[in-house]
């Protein structure tokens, strides 16, 4: 018999590969996809040229340090270069912060509805996931403190939250992080930030500043329309800057997306463009559903967690209803709510559709 190689740790084998949104729906040439919180507009014009321009130096290797692409990140966001470091998405970066920061048996709090790659990442170093319930689909901050203990390493907080919309205010965060010891981690996930118009928002810049324990993260999946790329961000210290760099792949963001990512980060009036858009919708969209019956979470993101009846007209159903009429949204089940659905926020004539197929759905 032969012996074949096993995990270092064993956890490892417990754990389900995270499934991303579908894209394809059998019998359909196209879809109307709203399940990964993908841009409304699709790829940034300028990114797309940017790398047209490009393509003929992808022979090259890439700037290891992704040097430009961080000094334009740090004009439009008014931060040291020097503290960012720049990964293959900001899943790598979590990947990275596990690696080098976590132990076996260390523990690593994770909110209820959070990023699920948090898990995964942790029980990849060893390390022991708490989960903390959420207080009405929101992190609060106290069950996190009730479960701080001498074992404790790292936090993670999505926020906004996914699958959730929900936000902390700033002095939400900051508040916590007073109370909690020097020598444990926050992570604060900001992928949604550009979307939230909420003036107690705070991303994480401040914060990082104030205190040496965290860690925000950023991504252009999202309102720059640069999901296929995997182009993320971290701000942080220098100190776990420094460490971060000494870890990560020495050409870890390929050429294409750093090119891609300058283009995109310049490009504010597509920013702004997507913004308004998102936030007209994120204002019609929930009144349209709720007229039918359905209950919506209120959400500062680019989608809204819709919830559905127990019975009869569940989100079971509805799903298969939308797929039936080429809508692909996101099930939800796998973060503990079998009865919601996440729907991103598409252009405009996604949105109309995505609502007449609901009345019929509900009617």
């Amino acid at each position: 018999m032969k012996n074949y190689p096993v995990p270092a740790h064993l956890s490892v084998l417990s754990l389900k590969p995270y499934v991303g949104g579908a894209s394809r729906i059998d019998g359909f040439d196209r879809v109307i996809k709203l399940s990964s919180n993908e841009g409304a507009f699709g790829t940034n014009p300028a990114a797309v040229q940017a790398c047209r321009d490009f393509a003929e130096n992808m022979f090259r290797y890439p700037d290891g340090g992704s040097v430009e692409l961080r000094h334009e990140i740090a004009k439009v966001h008014g931060i040291d270069e020097n503290k960012i470091v720049c990964g293959n998405g900001s899943d790598e970066l979590i990947g990275l912060l596990c690696h080098a920061y976590l132990a076996p048996q260390d523990e690593v709090i994770i909110t209820q509805y959070a990023f699920l790659m948090y898990r995964l990442y942790a029980v990849g170093c060893g390390a022991c996931p708490v989960t903390v319930p959420e207080k009405d689909l929101k992190v609060d901050p106290e069950a996190i403190l009730k479960v701080v203990g001498p074992k404790t390493k790292m936090i993670f907080i999505t926020n906004p939250g996914n699958p959730t919309g929900t936000y902390l205010t700033k002095t939400e965060i900051v508040n916590l992080c007073r109370k909690l010891p020097e020598n444990i981690m926050v992570v604060i996930d900001a992928a949604y930030a550009e979307f939230v118009a909420k003036d107690d928002y705070c991303a994480g810049i401040d914060i990082v500043d104030q205190f040496q324990n965290v860690v925000m993260l950023r991504t252009f999946s999202k309102i720059y329309g640069l999901g296929g790329l995997r182009l993320g961000w971290s701000y942080a210290s220098r100190e776990i800057t420094d460490v971060l760099n000494r870890i990560r792949g020495p050409f870890n963001v390929n050429a294409v997306a750093q090119v891609a990512g300058i283009a995109a980060v310049k490009d504010t009036e597509f920013v702004e463009k997507s913004f308004r858009h998102n936030q007209k919708w994120l204002k019609l969209l929930p009144e349209e559903l709720e007229k039918i019956g359905l209950k919506v979470t209120p959400s500062v993101t680019n989608f809204i967690l819709v919830h559905f009846p127990k019975e009869n007209h569940t989100a079971e159903k509805a799903d298969a209803f939308l797929q039936s009429r080429g809508i692909i949204v996101r099930r939800v089940a796998s973060y503990g709510l079998p009865d919601a659905l996440r729907m991103t926020i598409g252009n405009d004539e996604e949105m109309k559709l995505l609502i007449d197929t609901l009345r019929t759905f509900m009617a």
